[in-house]
């Protein structure tokens, strides 16, 4: 028996391991493989969790990405983990100062003395495709294991377009799609093999909504998956063929197995200013089941709302995408064009709302706002939220970086105008119906009722709606609360909305960023799905 003290440097004859080897895999972290990773979210959640003398409890030795731009956004996280929070090297901010370039890749991973520490990186996040590169996936997955080929973590979140229910909505729309002959729902098998191949101690396996009321051949598609990753060997070549799973509920107390909708997690419910609402499995191999996973716990406070989280963020006005781009150009446009809303408003009944629109108004014409950066840029703000430990760069650096508007054409302008200002004092996005004609867009289905919420506010005291890479299209489903900046949400707005710490930048244009923040998982509901699988390891 013995215990090493690392105050003393040697071992105590008491504790419960048999040589120096099986000590150090008894104190290293847990290894995590993620799959589909995204830029991260998942796995940043993980790797957050320290023990009580701040060691990581987990490490990711692995992450699959196949989108170019999410995957340097991983590689850049596995190069910035490497560090201690008041050891990162100044050349990182450099970086994120825009300083060395656009890309990680052109010049701070080629700074000699970086060099180790961007190879170790470039070993951690793999762009590859599952499904194409199974083989050098496998074999990564192998080697990144090592001879600890059992108590390990897979996680990750198959892509979902096929099974979300505005995917659906497109497909029934396409005389010719066909869900039997759609990959997109068959994705979940590449994580299934993993899991028959490998067997790791315990997986974590999220996906949209939509996965539980999705259908192929008739059938609900997650009943099948629920069957398959209980006994992977049923429906995939396993190398254990008798190894078997428990899929529990993270969200639910069960004394019995749990039924499809006991997985849905609400993640506004624990601390996430969003109504995200997803499917997250968690499963246990049955011969390391030691007692029964815990569940979330709801924090005290109600909810974090919008505001909550992202007003101590610089004030921005939003650009102008086809007319001459200043600031008191702007001004004049959005003073011309709001006349006429303001008369008719009036005669609606709604002359809170109109006031509020003058008074923004007058703010306007105030002290210029600028459009940003997508750098580090000074800010005089604190921060000081429901979050803002989570958010904070550990060294205390005020980082506000991805944090710059995009274009929008005259007219959306003054309808963000109007919808924040309407918002605000009725405590809800307009529909259709309450808009004055003078904002009304020419879109054929507008009076339809199917797109009555085309233009919708994120109201400051309540969480937003879910964040989805729709964001990346037009900013409509996202506009900013505050009627005097007439935008919508920045990629930092919506970072800081899934809960991504200030200093996890974004690789890649605007419109790609867009896309990785929408397509994530909270790091924040990840860090408190990783307490309750670390209980399962002790």
């Amino acid at each position: 028996m013995c215990y090493f003290d690392k105050h003393s440097k040697q071992f105590i004859t008491w504790y419960p391991c048999t040589s120096f080897t099986e000590f150090l895999n008894m104190t290293a972290p847990i290894k995590i493989i993620d799959l589909f990773a995204g830029p991260g979210g998942l796995g940043e959640g993980f790797s957050s969790l320290r023990d009580e003398q701040e060691n990581p409890i987990f490490k990711i030795a692995l992450s699959i990405e196949k989108e170019e731009s999410a995957h340097k956004t991983l590689t850049l996280r596995a190069f910035y983990r490497q560090f201690e929070f008041n050891k990162v090297p100044k050349e990182y901010y450099d970086f994120l100062k825009g300083k060395l370039g656009k890309d990680p890749f052109d010049t701070l991973f080629q700074i000699p003395k970086l060099k180790k520490y961007a190879d170790k990186a470039f070993e951690e996040a793999k762009c590859l495709t599952l499904g194409e590169d199974n083989k050098e996936i496998h074999r990564l997955i192998k080697n990144a294991l090592g001879k600890n080929k059992k108590n390990w973590v897979l996680i990750g979140g198959p892509p979902c377009q096929a099974y979300s229910l505005a995917g659906r909505s497109r497909n029934k729309g396409n005389a010719s799609y066909n869900a039997e002959s759609d990959h997109r729902n068959f994705l979940y098998l590449e994580y299934l093999k993993v899991i028959a191949k490998f067997q790791p101690a315990i997986f974590v396996m999220e996906n949209v909504k939509g996965m539980l009321s999705a259908k192929v051949n008739g059938n609900k598609i997650v009943d099948d998956i629920l069957k398959d990753l209980k006994k992977p060997s049923v429906r995939i070549d396993s190398d254990d063929p008798d190894a078997e799973y428990e899929i529990f509920s993270l969200s639910k107390e069960l004394d019995e197995n749990p039924k499809p909708p006991d997985f849905l997690i609400r993640s506004e419910k624990y601390g996430v200013p969003q109504a995200r609402h997803r499917v997250i499995l968690l499963g246990i191999r049955k011969d390391y089941l030691k007692k029964t996973p815990k569940t979330l716990t709801p924090p005290d406070e109600k909810f974090v709302s919008v505001r909550d989280v992202i007003s101590d963020l610089p004030r921005l006005r939003s650009g102008l995408s086809k007319k001459t781009d200043t600031y008191d150009h702007w001004a004049h446009l959005i003073n011309e064009g709001a006349n006429p809303a303001l008369s008719e408003l009036e005669k609606m009944k709604l002359s809170s709302v109109a006031r509020d629109m003058k008074k923004s108004l007058g703010r306007i014409q105030g002290k210029s706002l600028t459009k940003g950066s997508n750098w580090h840029q000074p800010s005089l703000n604190s921060q000081n939220n429901k979050l803002s430990k989570w958010y904070r760069d550990p060294s205390n650096k005020r980082l506000i970086c991805n944090h710059d508007t995009r274009g929008h054409i005259e007219e959306d302008l003054v309808r963000y105008l109007f919808c924040s200002s309407y918002g605000r004092k009725m405590k809800e996005s307009p529909k259709a119906g309450s808009f004055p004609l003078s904002l009304t867009p020419n879109h054929k289905n507008w009076e339809s009722g199917k797109f009555a919420d085309r233009f919708r506010v994120q109201l400051a005291d309540r969480y937003a709606t879910t964040i989805t890479s729709h964001i990346s299209k037009d900013g409509h489903y996202y506009i900013h609360y505050d009627p005097s900046q007439c935008r919508s949400l920045t990629v930092r707005e919506a970072a800081r909305i899934q809960t991504f710490p200030d200093n996890y930048f974004f690789v890649g244009t605007r419109t790609e960023q867009y896309v990785q923040v929408g397509n994530a998982v909270p790091p924040y509901l990840a860090y408190q799905i990783a307490q309750i699988v670390s209980e399962l390891f002790k």
